[in-house]
């Protein structure tokens, strides 16, 4: 079991990605995505990222509210959001 509340700065340490606030940010602004291109068959991901995303969002577990705000903020310029898993 996890023991720390995830947050989007632990998401992005567990995908093995940069965690500072800004880059972050940068990754958001710089990786947006169509509203037709759901988050986890998004070309950027790792296979193992890519993984770790649609199966704790399957699961619906602790990770799933962060991977939830991820995915809102990766889709804002398709003004929507798209996760069917």
């Amino acid at each position: 079991m996890f023991d720390v509340q995830p947050t989007l700065i632990l998401l992005f340490d567990q995908l093995g990605l940069n965690s500072s606030e800004s880059a972050i940010e940068q990754f958001i602004r710089h990786h947006q995505l169509a509203a037709d291109i759901e988050l986890h068959q998004a070309s950027f991901w790792t296979d193992a990222q890519r993984e770790f995303l649609h199966s704790h969002w399957d699961k619906d577990d602790e990770w799933a509210i962060v991977i939830d705000i991820l995915n809102e903020q990766l889709h804002e310029d398709a003004g929507g959001m798209n996760f069917s898993g």
